[in-house]
């Protein structure tokens, strides 16, 4: 095997001189840097299978909402979570190896250390978005599976919530947690039956436009509305931004991410007043809404909203279906979540928020405490989660009236239209739907739950951001010493204020958060706490 190694590594030079790092997007960055990456990430799927008795491993290719001429790598855990984080050192050491023997012996110490045997079966399942780049980068993850003897099957253009769907189908297969079909087509199905189930005859009012970013959710969801049945959903979508031949334009001026940051909508197509929006990121897992009001304008409904409306909902059946006592319900969010929301969900609708720090491994864990978890970050990533001990509720538990009949159907429905495995654009844009359909609402009834605070982001560069050390979930600093102090003296003169300061994960800056009872206040006190920032990182 060495020799093989050795002789497939050598197509893949390293880039000398640049250090690599795992983060919560796995590998990202220009594509011309990564083939080495991509051949190297298959030498530690390939380990990661082994060690876990040749469970199927998935990696995908995409750089998600960034720029057409970037491209990203990601490790896919057995049953579609994130890679363990254990592991995202391992995959940071043996891509850093500087020659070829070095990341063989590396290979095998890790293997050793591990306690692997690197002659038992592997398997890695892999897919990619629609970026030029990804073919390149298949070709190389190929021959490091070929060189290790590990079997593997490509998927090819995948949405990246498409991946981790079939990781989990593969490794369900013909068990009693069988997730789903293993193939593209048996996800569109599941989705499809799922929506038509969870409507419950009910009909959706009015046109959706949906804008794909010109990514891979475009060809993908354009599938997935093929086998929606119409008459019976009243289920009615224009597809807008949907280009993927021209690789130029992903994520140019469009997409969840361009609505979320510009606060604005996308330019093109010029959009209708009072008609129901929402944009999809470049890789299909991120979902914002939005619509524009004839009288004040463009209004978005981000994350925040999403998970709010999701939980209300499901809080609701979960009464209505006499289960309240037998299941925990919990939102998570993060110190970037608008505290009208969080008010909302713990004063209103009286469920218990639990704050993590950011990214998405971190919120998916904490959801995972719960029987039901919902999670959302602002910008739109979010789902889900049910408790094996929930699913089998849904089905087992004895009606004691229609209603409660209903309302447990309703939550066996969602159950599977909701991608539990990882933030879903389509998934959760079906499960929006949904939930509009059975409330009867329109954008403007669901904006008007609650007001959120005016708030601002500011990034401010500082000369070492390490110097910046959080605790309470990113929501304070524990460094430098006295830097919290100063910013509590500052919030304390604004009405309803918070305001924290986190490092940025990939740039020499901090990013400054504030929120206030009026647009002035809000801005003020994010530029004050700014300026402490620039005192403390001077």
């Amino acid at each position: 095997m060495d020799e093989k190694v050795l002789a497939a590594s050598a197509k893949y030079p390293i880039t000398a001189g640049h250090v690599y790092k795992y983060g919560t997007a796995g590998f990202r960055m220009k594509a011309d840097l990564l083939p080495s990456v991509s051949f190297r990430v298959g030498l530690l799927a390939g380990l990661r299978s082994r060690k876990l008795n040749g469970q199927a491993i998935g990696v995908m290719i995409t750089a998600s909402h960034n720029p057409a001429p970037d491209n990203g790598i990601k490790i896919v855990d057995p049953m579609g979570e994130m890679l363990e984080q254990e592991w995202e050192a391992y995959a940071t050491k043996l891509v850093n190896c500087a020659t070829d023997q070095e990341l063989i012996d590396t290979y095998k110490a890790l293997a050793t250390q591990l306690k692997i045997d690197i002659d038992a079966p592997g398997r890695v399942i892999y897919g990619r978005d629609t970026r030029p780049s990804g073919h390149g980068l298949v070709v190389a993850l190929a021959d490091a599976l070929d060189a290790t003897g590990t079997e593997h099957t490509d998927y090819k253009i995948l949405t990246t919530p498409q991946l981790h769907y079939l990781v989990r189908c593969v490794n369900t297969e013909g068990t009693p947690k069988s997730y789903g079909k293993v193939s593209e087509a048996g996800y569109y199905e599941k989705l499809s039956e799922a929506f038509v189930r969870a409507l419950r005859g009910r009909k959706i009012q009015g046109q959706l436009v949906v804008d794909c970013a010109n990514g891979v959710g475009g060809p993908k969801f354009s599938e997935l509305v093929k086998v929606i049945p119409k008459d019976v959903t009243g289920f009615d979508v224009k597809i807008v931004n949907d280009d993927v031949l021209r690789p130029e334009v992903l994520n140019l001026d469009c997409g969840a991410d361009f609505v979320k940051t510009r606060q604005r909508n996308p330019p093109n197509p010029k959009p209708v007043p009072g008609v129901r929006c929402c944009s999809f990121d470049g890789d299909a897992d991120r979902l914002i809404y939005y619509w524009i009001d004839p009288d004040t304008g463009f209004f978005m409904l981000d994350g925040d909203r999403i998970s709010s409306l999701c939980a209300s909902f499901i809080g609701e059946l979960v009464r209505s279906a006499g289960l309240a006592d037998d299941l925990r319900i919990g939102v998570v969010q993060t110190a970037y979540a608008n505290g009208a929301s969080t008010k909302y969900i713990e004063k209103l609708l009286q469920l218990p928020v639990v704050f993590t720090p950011t990214g998405v491994k971190h919120l998916h864990h904490a959801a995972c405490q719960y029987d039901i978890g919902v999670y959302f970050e602002a910008n739109g990533h979010g789902t889900v989660v049910f408790s094996q001990e929930a699913l089998r509720l849904f089905g087992a538990k004895e009606p004691q009236s229609p209603a409660q009949k209903d309302a447990l159907e309703t939550l066996a429905a969602i159950g599977d239209l909701i991608n539990q495995t990882v933030g879903d654009a389509i998934s959760d844009m079906l499960m929006v739907e949904v939930v509009l359909a059975h409330k009867g609402w329109t954008l403007k009834d669901w904006a008007t739950t609650y007001t959120d605070l005016p708030n601002r982001l500011v990034r401010v560069e500082v000369a070492n951001k390490d110097a910046f050390e959080a605790t309470d979930a990113e929501r304070r600093l524990a460094k430098p010493d006295g830097a919290q102090e100063a910013i509590d003296e500052c919030v304390r003169k604004y009405t309803s204020a918070r305001s924290f300061a986190r490092a940025s994960g990939t740039e020499n800056a901090c990013r400054v958060y504030a929120e206030a009872a009026s647009r002035a206040e809000a801005d003020e006190l994010a530029n004050k706490v700014a300026q402490i920032v620039k005192q403390f990182g001077s």
